[in-house]
């Protein structure tokens, strides 16, 4: 695993496969995310305002480095729908390097790269 960087999954529920594959497209194009996976189809069931809810949503799975999770979330909140979106980051304690230095050439760059 690349020691110099941290590496991050962020997932968000989202209305449609159309609203997640635009808010990739927005994601990966401003440098934040390397890869967003829209998985079409989930369902969710949760509370909301006191009442259980049952929605379809299609759910994505991002991948970034830590340091631009800040940015990215602040930006997915941007470009999301709902008034209280799923934002949610975990760790990546350890993966295929190959796979992270990609990720690193994606949106790790320094500024001054």
């Amino acid at each position: 695993m690349d020691k110099r960087k941290k590496f991050s999954l962020v997932f968000s529920t989202v209305s449609s496969q159309e609203e997640g594959t635009k808010i990739a497209e927005k994601l990966v194009g401003e440098g934040l995310a390397a890869c967003v996976n829209v998985v079409p189809s989930v369902v969710s069931v949760y509370e909301w305002k006191g009442e259980i809810e049952r929605a379809g949503e299609a759910l994505l799975i991002i991948k970034s480095i830590a340091e631009k999770v800040g940015d990215l979330m602040r930006r997915l909140k941007e470009l999301h729908s709902y008034e209280v979106p799923e934002i949610i980051s975990l760790p990546i304690e350890d993966g295929y390097k190959p796979y992270l230095d990609w990720i690193v050439s994606v949106v790790g760059k320094s500024k001054e790269e």
